[in-house]
């Protein structure tokens, strides 16, 4: 049964309400979970990339000397 009343731009627009929120204001001298850590969980995600990449490589290596 088809719903006649699905709004396609409904969950669009509950995004954007959601993606355009501000963060809560923080106290002074308490940790933040956005900013510096964030260049932290690019490096790490980088690290894991290249690691998988060269994983990767030595498998098609290993497979085309065998």
């Amino acid at each position: 049964m088809a719903d006649n009343d699905y709004d396609p731009a409904g969950s669009t627009q509950m995004f954007r309400a959601f993606v355009e929120e501000t963060p809560a204001q923080q106290a002074p001298g308490s940790v933040s979970t956005h900013g510096s850590s964030r260049g932290g969980n690019r490096t790490g995600m980088i690290a894991v990339v290249a690691v998988a990449v060269v994983a990767v490589l030595a498998a098609v290596v290993w497979l085309a000397v065998k």
